[in-house]
């Protein structure tokens, strides 16, 4: 028996999921964290399937109707069941495209509604707050070991609010990295997909106060005892949140992401132009910039309050 069949000689739903992310990684480019993310959410689907006694070749729009109920009775939020079902929906249509199903179930159905979600940012005043706390541990006499995560933190935040990169681009950045000379760093980011980042004078000293303790035989400039041998997000996560603690921030105000938001929020509040500032994020669509233009708003009111000739009378 072939192992994508099952006792029936039918495939077996394991080699439809597989196909389906080899897919996803051969034409378009999603990266590892995708993919497993993706590999959850069919899971919990499968999983489903496998409660309600559904086989995968009779689902129809009201069983995935269904599934989405479930979610919410599971306090799962609109965002995150929205994207569930963007994953099974795209699994639904992958397999009718193949011919492995007769028809697409998901057609019919439709999203849970969702509100217009604004990204949680800090303010200039917070993140200097953030980064003298950061330089101060980095200048103090300390244990060589303190000393070492000190200067650590202090590049991955100069970095982190330097260039807007995501979280998972980090962390996995090469060793090499620290040691260019240009003004600039090249990422290779979701979908395979290459940009140009500047780097401040800030984040340029940090890097090379860091390098000084990264192993030269080392291939990542945040080398740690990991399975990819690098930082983890979840490990830079926690102490960026005990780092938060210390500049008297609310630590569930604080993460990787809220500073990545903070990158773009703080360029749009300078005046500089959205598409400018979607390529440095690296974000293929505009519309997932757009989500900041709650601060061009606030901009542009300002701009009436103070200019316009008439608000003075």
């Amino acid at each position: 028996m072939s192992a994508t069949q099952d006792g029936d000689g039918a495939r077996a739903p394991d080699a439809d999921v597989a196909d389906y992310l080899d897919m996803l990684a051969a034409e378009r480019g999603a990266g590892a964290n995708t993919l497993a993310a993706y590999r959850r959410d069919l899971d919990d689907y499968r999983a489903y399937l496998a409660r309600t006694g559904i086989a995968l070749d009779a689902v129809e729009a009201g069983t995935l109707r269904a599934f989405l109920a479930d979610l919410e009775t599971r306090g799962l939020k609109a965002s995150s069941a929205a994207r569930r079902l963007s994953c099974v929906r795209g699994f639904h249509k992958f397999l009718y495209a193949e011919g492995l199903a007769g028809a697409d179930p998901s057609v019919a159905v439709s999203g849970p509604r969702r509100g217009r979600v604004l990204p949680k940012i800090l303010s200039v005043a917070e993140v200097d707050r953030l980064l003298a706390v950061a330089q101060a541990a980095a200048g103090t006499e300390q244990a060589p070991g303190p000393a070492r995560r000190a200067r650590r933190m202090m590049c991955l935040l100069e970095l982190l609010y330097a260039t807007g990169l995501r979280v998972s681009e980090l962390v996995a950045l090469p060793r090499a990295a620290g040691a260019t000379r240009e003004r600039y760093l090249f990422i290779k980011g979701k979908g395979g997909r290459e940009r140009l980042v500047p780097l401040t004078e800030a984040a340029r000293a940090a890097m090379a106060a860091h390098l000084a303790a990264v192993p030269e035989e080392s291939a990542w400039l945040f080398p740690a005892d990991s399975d990819s041998g690098h930082l983890t997000r979840q490990a830079f996560a926690r102490d960026l949140k005990a780092t938060a603690l210390e500049a008297g921030l609310r630590s569930d105000r604080v993460s990787p992401h809220v500073l990545r938001h903070a990158f773009a929020s703080h360029l749009l509040q300078n005046g500089a132009d959205l598409r400018i500032v979607q390529e440095l994020l690296g974000h293929a669509d505009i519309s997932t910039t757009q989500i900041y233009t709650h601060v061009l708003d606030e901009r542009l009111k300002a701009m009436v309050r103070d200019l316009h000739p008439l608000m003075d009378v």
